[in-house]
């Protein structure tokens, strides 16, 4: 760099001071800055003024000379007292009472218009106001005021005896307008001192404000233990807390010093993450690393330092979450156990329904069986072979058999009614085998409809929700039934095919009527009512199984589906919660709206449509 003349000055004049008064605050260290370079340029202020002594009228240069004599010696003992002491006050008075007494000395003996207008006058009240302070500059800018204004000409008039008092008008005036100026003088200085105290104050707050904000982030920064350090545009460390140092020292054996490389950032992935930072984006990455045996996962975000617009480094944030990532591996773990676990209990839950059913139906089929089987020994088929057997034993008489015999002319009538009978015990066993073969019928339906469903389990296919709805519906008909639910099925038409796990879909869809079926049975009302209902909103495909059952309290509601919650005396917590992550799976969302206890719940699941051309 340059020579440069402040720099040369300030050098200076600090040349003068004590090391603890270069280590004073700055306001206090400028006030000797002033207080000795004024000093200086007094003293060559004096020499220049020795030079135009000889000009000055024979009578007037012993004063002149007696003058500068007196604010040279004083000027001398401003710096040794301004070294001595711990406060510039004293030395500063001391200049201020010189340059006064100087200024009255070399004045006061010279009678002529503006022998008091002279400049040095000036920079009394400047440099008292400034070195100290408004209030004892204004004792000395009052005092010169005096001087100028009055006892300058008081004096030269001998208080009137030799001369008139206002003999020169214009020099009064003179006179008057120098004390005027005195004061303007102290004014502008004391507004100038007042403006940079409180400029000062603001930028002393500011720098307070700044210094504990400062304090407050260190300590922040320190107290954290993630990695924290800031680097400028070209990777070098700019500050670094304590982790990051100890991190850098066991990873790569050596201190971060600032102004060095960051070697971290040389690492795949995070050189581009720290150029995507000084475009003024976020950028994050997890990097993962290996060392000793031990296989570490670090989280590392860059976050760009802005000054105004332009961006001059980044904060790299890194803190390791080794721990965290084992974690969701055992959380995913978990997860796909439990749905290993869903998907059994939901084929246990469908199994029991299909149990359930065909077991219902059996119970038919062994009461029309067991009929049948009572027809058929109480028959009157073993009149019929009576009958064959007497016409038999008489076929060579017949004609005589059935005119003389009294069996034979009651053998006609026998065989009327016998038919008679005969074909009402057929009609009776025709209607019980016909029941039979329905029962027969149904049980083939339903474990049919539970084969064809589990044979597409953990496979996407276009499912029509109304069907599927139905079928869920057969494997709870029979107990529905029994319970007298009144069933009510409110299917808009057409409703678009959806795109799931069918027997993923089957699962939720029989745990809800199984919850239906359960909230009704304990409701103990007389009007069951379960209604379905399956309608298109949007992109979304709603069904809704509602029943006017138990109902739900309101603070239930937002426990509903998670894990363990159940309000069954005999429940698990288990099927909701299932049927909820399920429902998610499949893109869609499980929900419940109850009015409270005792007024029903519905429970609405709704799936994503697939877009048109998306499904194959």
């Amino acid at each position: 760099m340059g020579w440069s003349p402040r720099a040369w000055v300030l050098e200076r004049l600090d040349a003068w001071l004590t090391p603890e008064q270069r280590r004073l605050p700055p306001s206090e260290r400028w006030r000797y800055r002033v207080l000795l370079g004024a000093t200086s340029l007094l003293f060559a202020l004096n020499a220049l003024y020795l030079l135009a002594i000889p000009t000055y009228a024979p009578g007037e240069r012993l004063p002149q000379a007696l003058a500068v004599g007196v604010c040279t010696a004083a000027y001398g003992l401003v710096p040794m007292l301004a070294r001595r002491r711990s406060s510039p006050t004293l030395a500063a008075f001391v200049l201020c009472a010189a340059l006064s007494a100087g200024f009255i000395l070399g004045t006061l003996p010279v009678d002529r218009p503006g022998a008091v207008s002279h400049a040095v006058g000036m920079l009394i009240p400047a440099l008292a106001v400034y070195l100290l302070g408004p209030g004892r500059g204004f004792f000395f800018t009052a005092f010169l005021v005096l001087y100028a204004g009055l006892f300058h000409q008081l004096y030269h008039s001998g208080f009137g005896q030799g001369r008139p008092l206002f003999q020169d008008p214009g020099v009064w005036m003179s006179n008057l307008v120098t004390g005027l100026s005195l004061l303007m003088g102290w004014a502008l200085s004391w507004l100038y001192s007042t403006v940079r105290e409180e400029s000062h104050t603001a930028l002393e707050h500011a720098l307070k404000t700044l210094h504990e904000s400062e304090g407050k982030l260190l300590s922040l920064i320190e107290s954290t233990e993630d990695v924290v350090i800031a680097l400028d545009r070209q990777g070098r460390v700019v500050t670094a807390n304590q982790t990051a140092k100890a991190v850098a020292q066991h990873l790569y054996g050596k201190a971060l010093e600032a102004g060095s490389p960051l070697d971290w950032i040389s690492s795949p992935g995070l050189w581009e993450r720290f150029l995507e930072a000084l475009k003024g984006n976020r950028t994050r990455v997890e990097l993962p690393l290996s060392m000793e045996g031990r296989s570490w996962t670090l989280d590392v975000t860059f976050n760009p330092v802005r000054e105004g617009e332009r961006v001059v480094g980044a904060t790299l944030f890194s803190r390791d979450i080794t721990e965290r990532k084992e974690a969701e591996a055992r959380l995913s773990e978990l997860h796909r156990s439990l749905v290993d676990v869903s998907r059994h209990a939901g084929m246990a839950e469908i199994a029991t329904g299909v149990l359930h059913n065909v077991g219902n139906t059996l119970n038919s089929v062994n009461v029309s069986a067991n009929l049948v089987v009572e027809r058929l020994r109480a028959s009157r088929a073993a009149g019929l072979e009576r009958a064959v057997e007497l016409l038999r034993e008489n076929s060579s008489r017949l004609g005589a058999f059935f005119e003389e015999d009294s069996r034979g002319r009651q053998f006609p009538a026998y065989l009327a009614a016998l038919s008679s009978q005969l074909t009402q015990e057929r009609e009776v066993v025709l209607e019980e085998l016909r029941r039979l073969t329905e029962s027969v019928d149904h049980i083939k339906s339903v474990v049919s409809m539970q084969q064809q469903h589990a044979r597409f389990a953990g496979v996407l296919e276009r499912v029509e929700v109304p069907g599927l709805l139905d079928d869920a519906m057969r494997l709870h008909a029979v107990s529905f039934e029994r319970l007298g639910v009144q069933l009510r099925r409110e299917y808009s038409a057409p409703v678009s095919a959806v795109m799931v796990d069918r027997h993923k879909l089957l699962q939720i869809l029989v745990n809800l009527l199984s919850n239906a079926r359960h909230a009704l049975l304990d409701s103990g009302r007389a009007d069951k009512q379960l209604t379905l209902r399956v309608e298109q909103a949007g992109a979304r495909l709603r069904i809704a199984v509602a029943d006017n059952g138990v109902g739900i309290a309101p603070e239930n509601l937002q426990r509903l589906f998670t894990q363990g919650f159940t309000t069954k005396k005999d429940g698990h917590g288990f099927g909701l919660h299932i049927s909820a992550l399920s429902a998610e799976e499949l893109g869609g969302a499980l929900r419940c709206e109850s009015e409270g206890p005792g007024k029903g719940a519905t429970f609405i699941l709704e799936l994503p449509i697939p877009v048109e051309g998306t499904v194959r």
